[in-house]
């Protein structure tokens, strides 16, 4: 089952929590490539000073200011695309970042893409699954878009860790430290593909 847009509308504090275990999938040349995901981070409004929403809205982070369950995906560092579901109401910019995933349909694609290195980082997964400006504001929600989320197996809370966010350096306190990354910990257990 592919989730709906109500389910990006929630909190985005739970849409993090509950994407683990779900399935990110892409059609690639008529293969179809998933991975359980297995780590995200939130970011939550224009006072989060770890968004990107932190000063207004931009050309840049607009999508985020769109409806829930569509994708965001921009450029940093100047080489790597980044994987967001917006979450919350239209015109609130929140989104979820999508951290990692664990290969498991498509695994010799997604291995072929990746020169045989993991998908554990936002970019690696973006590079395995060929997802990159093109996909940014498409509607995560419908097959035909490109990517989409589908339900997968519930992850029980005593398989969860939080904490910080990665890579904010530069921010202050308290959203420098805020428990805001989920991930499944430890992965060892999924399925291979």
């Amino acid at each position: 089952m592919i989730f709906p847009p109500t389910f990006y509308a929630q909190s985005t504090l739970t849409v993090a929590r509950e994407l683990l275990g779900a399935r990110l999938v892409r059609v690639l040349d008529g293969v179809r490539l998933a991975g359980i995901i297995i780590e995200t981070e939130a970011y939550i409004g224009e006072e989060d000073l770890g968004c990107h929403a932190k000063s207004g809205k931009t050309p840049r982070n607009a999508v985020m200011y769109g409806p829930p369950g569509h994708a965001y995906v921009y450029f940093t560092y100047g080489m790597h695309w980044m994987l967001n579901a917006v979450t919350e109401r239209e015109g609130f910019p929140a989104a979820v970042l999508i951290r990692a995933i664990h290969p498991v349909e498509g695994v010799n694609v997604i291995s072929a893409r990746r020169q045989g290195r993991d998908t554990l980082g936002p970019a690696k997964l973006t590079q395995a699954l060929s997802i990159d400006g093109a996909q940014n504001g498409v509607n995560l929600c419908v097959p035909d878009s490109g990517p989409w989320i589908e339900a997968g197996t519930p992850v029980a809370d005593r398989e969860i860790t939080t904490g910080p966010r990665v890579g904010l350096y530069t921010v202050p306190e308290p959203w420098k430290s805020i428990p805001w990354r989920f991930r499944i910990s430890p992965p060892a257990h999924l399925p291979r593909g």
